[in-house]
Parts: structure tokens; C-alpha cells; sequence
């Protein structure tokens, strides 16, 4: 029987709108009020649920009479759109057998070679089945998993009790993700990752050793490149660090955290729980057996016994005087830290306190912390979208060079010379290989106004031998703009094709982050589309961190014309501040007025995660013609405050407040939550491989390479972001395109389709 394809969008977006049959009891969504405009419907069905009652509302729907009346281009679109829904299940059925089989192989290899590392892969293939399975439960009350989370727990504990920290935190670490929702490993990935930090401070070329160990566990790897300890000196990174740096931290974190001990938080943070932290931290430093390298005093068994007594000493000082820990008392127990340091192990005071201080802020929450001296450009420079450095994107090739993705138009890379696929030899005349990404960033960016001298090896296209050039490059602010387009059409920032559909005027926005032009940049892109004829908008929030609240209100008011936004309020639930309401605007900066779906996932975050919520509530309200599509948000919805440490060298990210939207319950997932974030309107699912394809084939499509002259480089291999669409690769922008493109239907539809108004035909 012949289905008409208009008609056969509307099935399916009711189809993946649709909820439970519990759920949605008596309403019949998808077939009932069939007289409103088709448009209507599939907009309220959309809203109503989730993907999974596919087949269920597809057979309450009667098919079409007259496939005349139905637009061409979209039927087209809804059939490539049901393609490739088929083509992920088939995904997952081949995917869910492939991984399954692989874990029984990898189990059987354990019980023949009873290695850590073959117990890792097998958790890697069971995670990998969690994400594939409709429900992680059936996965975890397998018989097979039960014992291989019981054989890892063993290992993770042996391999930690004989130093092998790496091959411990991999353990913990997988075994964390299958029992994410239990939160079971949650201490041990803290413990190792503590213990880790401390000897990627200190011992890097340590940790550099243990990942080569590690590497070359696998069948066939050849060794990591040498360690390159460039710009690796704990040294420089402790710099500037000192006793009342870590005094005020503390004292602000003991008045102002969010989480703090009253009458209705009972278990919460207390100085004493600040202190013990810090003591904690220092017990781990001291029996880390990897840091008596580069600590001699920590190699003297009697020092670091004495060290330890005092320590442990502390702590129960700490501990016994419970909340009446005062300012006072937080001195004497640094004070005596200091002086038992000086009588035993002999760690510098810097070192010392920089642990302490960690160890401190990380009872508290995830966001709060220390941003020490070396840390504070870097800050800076990811709240403000801007940098100081030479302007290039680099990566790390399969050989684990340093190689250039493309120079940034304008820059001083850009402008020197330097060229996609250039390989960075040496920074300054120094070595630059077995550099990581981050040790690569920081010997290249700098102060502005001063220069770097980058060698790279070029590779000449027409006799393949290669050459090493010199560059000396002055680094100067780079700006990092945050609002992105579908298609890069040239080398500037605003060279972009903002249309994912051009001929319906369906007009798609990426924000990155939110910094401090990105509601101007907004602007600047809105304009560009409505002078093209902008009918409708997907505003793309998937793997957005967040960044300034108040450009979270600026984008939130260009979709909202009245209304909360947001509001802030004590870790009890008080409201604390002013609202933030939506800001009146011009009608050429608002987009009320048109119909927009915001795509959203599990990479969501903060600001994104205000500006979803707020646009969805609004749409709840009837204010606004809006959906929320993709998978729930990551849930971080607190409130840090920035404070200056010693006159500003330093500075503390402190939670102090929750964000609470016009929701009934919070953004933040709190330690126990079992719901948090926000949940789309309609839940869309994409594969793990399906979202690897999609990030690297939008990160290859976003770059044009260039020449030294700022010319694209025309015969540079480059895919089309259209194949996300066509390949099925993204079905979360293919569904909010869908859905935008069925508000253009015909209401004379509603007839063609011979339905009537009776719930249930």
C-alpha cells in the first residue's frame, strides 16, 4: 500500500514524538484534533514524548489518499529521513552483536591470560554495549558482567596497591562509567586521579614512562615518542604560590560555598571538612611512590614517617573538633604542616600548599578551584574567546607530530607563512617532538608583542621530499569566535552558508561557547539570514560548556520576547538575588516570531543549559513557537563566582548558587540526583559511532585550509557537512530540519489524508 510522503513525515515525527502508552493515556496524540493544521499537529506530537512507539503510531495512522498534494522536495527529505532511522537500528543490531561477541572473546582471553589490560578491553566492550542497549539494566544483571565487574574490582585494587597507577585508574575509570547512575567507583577515580595530577605536576617524565608501558601493552604498538620535558618545570608552575593564597581560599570557601553545614543541609561542608581534605591530599602525596624523583626528602623512610605522623596527627585534631573548626585553628594546622615539612621531607612550601590547596577544593564540588598563578591566562582566555598566540589549530598525526590543521585568517601564522600540514619540528630552536597538545600550547602562546621562532617540516607536493623553514612569528590576541554556520565558505570568521535549507529558509546556528561576543555575533548572522529570507532557525547547543551567564540571557532574549530566564538560589532552596528576565529587543534582533528547534545532548552545559530551558519553558507557555530535540543536557547548573587571590596573581572558582529556570526541578545534578538537566521535547538518539562520525566530519568541514596569502587552498581534501544529512550520519540536525520543514505543509493536507476527528481512527 502506497504511503504519501508528507503524510509519512507527520507518522514519523508523531511516531518519535510519542510517549508511553501509559503516558499518554486517552489522548492519542498523534491521530486526535486531525482538523488543526498538519503543522500544528506534528508540532504538539513532537512535544508529547520520545522515538520509541514508532511501529505503535504508524499503525494508528491511515494513509493518504491523494500523494498529489504532497510538496515533492519534502517527501524526499522525509523518505531519505526514514532511511536512515532503519539504517540506525540495523546499526545497532549489527553493533549490539559485533560488541557482544567481543566481549565473550575478550572474557574467554582473561580466563587463558588473566591480564589487567584484557580486563580493561573487556569493560571497554561492555560500556560500549551499555551505550548501544535500549536498557543498561538487562546489560549489568548479566551473569558474564557481574563477574567481570567483580574480576576488574580485584585488579583495580592490586594494581593499585603495587603502584601501577595508570593501569588502576583504567580500571576504576571504566568500572565508573558502566555504574555511572550507582556512583560505586566514584572515590577511586578521585583517589587515582589525585595521585595521578600529582605525578603529571612532578614526575611527568614518570607518567610519561607508565603511558608507554601502557602503550606498548598492546599487540603490535611501537613505542611513544621520547619524552620532551619542554616547558614540563614544575618549577615555573609553582611560581608566585604562597600561605595567603591558600588562607583566603579556604576562608571564602568556609563562608560562601553553596554546599555549606545549616539546620536544613546537615552533612554539609564545615571548615574541618575543607582541612581534612587538604590533609587527605598531603597522606597521598607523601606515600605516591613515584614522587620521591623529584622530592629526595620523600626517599628518607624516617622523614616521611615523621611527615606522616603529623599528617595523620592533624586530621584527627581536625576531626575531633568537628564544626567548631575555626579560621584560627585552619593557621596553626598550616603552620604545623609547614614546620613538619621543614623537619622531615623537606618539600618546597609551594609544593606543599598547592596540594594542600587542591585537595581542600575538592570536597567541595566539581567546578570549584584553585586557579593558580600559571592556570590564569588560561582562565582568561576561555571565558573571554580570545587568545595571545600565533593563530594556528594544530593536532596530533598518527605518528604523534605536532601537525598543523590550518592557519587562522589574519593571524600572524597566517601571515608568516605557515600552512595546513606544516609539522612543527622545534619551538624556539628546541625540540618539539614528544611534546603533548598542552605542552605544545604553552611553549608556543605567550605574552603579546613577543615573538616564537616555529620550524616545520614541509613536504614538497611534486617530488614528496620534505624541508625544514623557520618562521619567527610575533603573538598577538586571536579572536576565537563562538557562533558558527553550516558550510565555511571562506577564511574569515563570518564566512559562513547559515542555511541548512536554503530553499525553505531553514537557517542553522552553532554556538560553541558563550563568551563575550557571542550574542553579537548572533546578530551578525540573524541579519545575514533574514536579508536571504530566514523562515525558521535550528540552534545547535550540542557540546556547548557554557561561559557567561550574561550572554546566556542576551541569546535567550532573542528567542524570548518576555519571561524568566533565570534565577539563583541557596543550596536549600532559598532565592537569592535578582531574576534575570528576557531584555526587550528591536524586531530585527528577535526571533519570536518564527518557528526553532534547539538541539541539545549530554555535552550541554551551564550557559546552554539556561538558554534550552529557558526557550523551552517559554515554548511550554505558549509564548514561543519552539522544541527542544536531542538528549538530556550534562546538568551542570550552579553559580561560580570568581574571586582574586593575592592582589590578583591567582584567583578561586567558588559554587555559591544554583541556577533554578522556570522548571520543577533544578539544572545541577546533585551527589544522589536521579534526574537533572534538561530533558528535550522529543528525545532523539544517536550512536556512539554515529556522534564520533559527526564531530570529526564537522571539525574537517569547519576548516578551509589556506595559504600564506589567506588563500583557500582549493584541492584540499575537505567533506561536505551535507553528508551528515545524506549518510544519515546525524540524525538529530536530519530531525529538527524535519521537523522545521513540516511547518511549511499544506493544511488542505489534513483532507487528503481522509482522517476525520474521531480519537482512535
Amino acid at each position: 500500500m502506497r504511503q504519501d510522503g508528507r503524510l509519512r513525515a507527520w507518522m514519523l515525527l508523531a511516531a518519535l514524538a510519542a510517549g508511553s502508552s501509559a503516558g499518554l493515556a486517552g489522548e492519542q496524540t498523534a491521530i486526535a484534533a486531525v482538523s488543526e493544521p498538519v503543522a500544528e499537529q506534528v508540532w504538539h506530537t513532537a512535544r508529547s514524548g520520545q522515538e520509541t512507539q514508532l511501529a505503535q503510531t504508524l499503525e494508528q495512522l491511515a494513509e493518504p489518499a491523494d500523494a498529489d498534494a504532497v510538496n515533492g522536495p519534502f517527501r524526499d527529505s522525509v523518505a531519505l529521513f526514514e532511511s536512515n532511522l532503519a539504517k540506525r537500528e540495523t546499526q545497532r543490531t549489527e553493533q549490539i552483536d559485533k560488541a557482544s561477541t567481543k566481549l565473550d572473546e575478550l572474557l574467554t582471553k582473561w580466563q587463558d591470560d588473566h591480564s589487567e589490560i584484557t580486563l580493561s578491553d573487556a569493560l571497554a566492550s561492555a560500556v560500549e554495549l551499555q551505550l548501544l542497549m535500549p536498557n543498561s539494566d538487562d546489560l549489568l544483571s548479566q551473569t558474564r558482567v557481574v563477574h567481570l565487574i567483580e574480576n576488574s574490582d580485584k585488579a583495580a585494587r592490586a594494581a593499585e596497591s603495587r603502584g601501577d597507577w595508570l593501569v588502576a585508574n583504567e580500571l576504576y575509570y571504566r568500572l565508573n562509567t558502566l555504574l555511572e547512575q550507582q556512583g560505586t567507583y566514584n572515590a577511586d577515580v578521585h583517589r587515582l586521579g589525585t595521585r595521578l595530577n600529582m605525578i603529571r605536576m612532578y614526575a611527568p617524565e614518570r607518567l610519561w614512562e607508565l603511558r608507554n608501558e601502557r602503550w606498548q601493552a598492546e599487540e603490535g604498538s611501537e613505542p611513544l615518542p621520547p619524552y620532551n620535558s619542554y616547558g614540563d618545570d614544575y618549577h615555573e608552575k609553582l611560581a608566585g604560590v604562597n600561605t595567603q593564597m591558600i588562607y583566603r581560599a579556604l576562608l571564602r570557601a568556609a563562608s560562601a560555598h553553596v554546599g555549606l553545614k545549616s539546620e536544613d543541609n546537615p552533612d554539609g561542608v564545615t571548615m574541618g571538612t575543607l582541612l581534612t581534605g587538604g590533609l587527605n591530599a598531603l597522606e597521598t602525596m607523601a606515600t605516591t611512590a613515584d614522587l620521591r624523583e623529584p622530592f629526595e626528602g620523600l626517599r628518607d623512610e624516617n622523614a616521611r614517617s615523621r611527615f606522616l605522623r603529623v599528617v595523620r596527627g592533624l586530621r584527627e585534631q581536625v576531626d575531633a573538633g568537628g564544626d567548631d573548626v575555626s579560621f584560627k585553628d585552619m593557621r596553626t594546622v598550616i603552620e604545623h604542616l609547614l614546620d613538619a615539612n621543614h623537619d622531615s621531607v623537606r618539600i618546597a612550601d609551594e609544593a606543599v600548599l598547592h596540594e594542600f590547596g587542591n585537595g581542600a577544593m575538592s570536597v567541595l564540588d566539581d567546578y570549584t578551584a584553585i586557579i593558580w598563578p600559571d592556570e590564569l591566562s588560561r582562565f582568561r582566555r576561555s571565558t573571554q574567546g580570545e587568545f595571545i598566540g600565533v593563530g594556528i589549530q594544530i593536532q596530533l598525526d598518527e605518528l604523534q607530530n605536532i601537525k598543523v590543521v590550518t592557519p587562522l585568517e589574519g593571524t600572524p601564522a597566517q601571515r608568516a607563512g605557515i600552512r595546513s600540514g606544516d609539522v612543527i619540528k622545534k619551538v624556539n630552536g628546541l625540540s618539539a617532538v614528544g611534546l603533548g597538545l598542552d605542552q605544545a600550547v604553552e611553549v608556543i602562546t605567550g605574552p603579546p608583542d613577543t615573538s616564537v621562532t616555529l620550524t616545520v617540516e614541509r613536504k614538497d607536493e611534486d617530488s614528496d621530499e620534505s624541508e625544514e623553514l623557520d618562521f619567527t612569528v610575533v603573538r598577538k590576541h586571536i579572536d576565537l569566535p563562538s557562533v558558527k554556520g553550516w558550510r565555511k565558505t571562506g577564511p574569515g570568521d563570518y564566512d559562513w552558508d547559515w542555511f541548512v535549507d536554503p530553499d525553505a529558509g531553514i537557517g542553522y546556528v552553532r554556538l560553541t561557547g558563550f563568551t563575550e561576543d557571542s550574542a553579537r555575533d548572533f546578530d551578525r548572522a540573524v541579519a545575514v539570514m533574514r536579508a536571504r529570507g530566514l523562515n525558521s532557525l535550528i540552534l545547535d547547543l550540542r557540546y556547548n560548556p557554557g561561559g557567561l551567564l550574561d550572554q546566556a540571557v542576551e541569546i535567550s532574549s532573542r528567542f524570548i520576547p518576555e519571561g524568566l530566564v533565570v534565577r539563583t538560589e541557596t543550596g536549600t532552596g532559598t532565592p537569592t538575588g535578582e531574576p534575570m528576565f528576557a531584555k526587550p529587543l528591536p524586531p530585527e534582533k528577535s526571533l519570536a516570531n518564527i518557528p526553532v528547534v534547539v538541539l541539545i545532548n549530554e555535552g550541554s552545559a551551564s550557559a546552554s543549559e539556561i538558554t534550552s530551558g529557558a526557550i523551552q519553558a517559554a515554548a511550554h507557555h505558549g509564548i514561543i513557537h519552539a522544541l527542544v530535540v536531542g538528549q538530556r543536557s550534562f546538568g551542570k547548573g550552579s553559580v561560580q563566582n570568581v574571586f582574586a587571590l593575592s592582589g590578583g596573581t591567582a584567583a578561586m572558582k567558588l559554587t555559591t548558587q544554583y541556577y533554578r529556570i522556570d522548571s520543577p526541578r533544578l539544572i545541577h545534578r546533585t551527589p544522589g540526583a536521579t534526574s537533572w538537566g534538561i530533558d528535550p521535547d522529543l528525545k532523539v538518539e544517536m550512536l556512539p559511532g554515529q556522534q564520533v562520525d559527526a564531530l570529526m566530519l564537522r571539525r574537517e568541514s569547519d576548516v578551509l585550509p589556506l595559504d600564506e596569502f589567506g588563500n583557500i587552498i582549493t584541492d584540499a581534501e575537505r567533506p561536505d557537512p551535507d553528508k551528515l544529512l545524506t549518510d544519515g550520519i546525524d540524525l538529530q540536525v536530519q530531525t529538527a530540519l524535519v521537523l522545521l520543514q513540516s511547518q511549511n505543509t499544506d493544511p488542505a493536507l489534513v483532507q487528503a489524508a481522509g482522517l476525520n476527528n474521531t480519537a482512535g481512527n
